[in-house]
């Protein structure tokens, strides 16, 4: 898994290769980013942006911001093991000053955070429905900026019903994954 631009580019991220873990792809993070940049639907912007990264897994997608100048990115992963090799990948390419590490539920983070959010990125497991309470406790909370952008990664088959608290402004499928963007309502 490499960092595909940005002052990082070229860097390579450890990650996991096991059953739990699904890693966001290259090919899929670079659309997503080139979606993000050339979109005339979105008004957000990776350089400056303060980011939610939930579910962050090893932290392909925050750490990919932070190469494209993103001021601060919040990474929350509750699973120990993943957790400690998103330390070290923040340790090894010295992004510890732009970087929140938080080994916790989303739900525990969310709870207790008053900080708004211009980006927010959400990659549970494709077998995990839960994480739209999320939506309902971040729309409760207010913790997100006028022309903020939520992404969402999913399997491609799935269908979840986002729209009471979700404007979806486009989705796009690339082989087995699904990316939904939008905003909250």
């Amino acid at each position: 898994m490499r960092i595909i631009s940005g002052n990082l580019k070229g860097k390579k991220i450890q990650f996991l290769k096991n059953q739990v873990t699904r890693p966001l792809k290259d090919s899929v993070k670079e659309n997503i980013f080139n979606i993000i940049t050339h979109s005339k639907d979105i008004k957000s912007n990776i350089k400056d942006a303060v980011i939610l990264d939930a579910y962050s897994g090893v932290g392909s997608f925050g750490i990919e911001c932070l190469s494209r100048e993103a001021s601060e990115v919040t990474f929350v992963e509750k699973n120990y093991n993943t957790f400690s090799i998103l330390k070290q990948n923040i340790k090894f390419l010295s992004i510890s000053n732009k970087s929140i590490l938080i080994n916790d539920e989303i739900e525990n983070f969310l709870s207790f955070n008053d900080k708004k959010f211009d980006i927010f990125f959400f990659d549970p497991p494709f077998n995990d429905f839960d994480f739209l309470r999320n939506f309902k406790l971040i729309q409760k909370l207010k913790i997100f900026k006028k022309d903020h952008l939520v992404i969402i990664h999913r399997e491609a088959k799935s269908r979840e019903n986002l729209g009471f608290y979700f404007k979806q402004i486009s989705t796009r499928s690339y082989g087995r994954s699904k990316i939904i963007f939008g905003s909250f309502n």
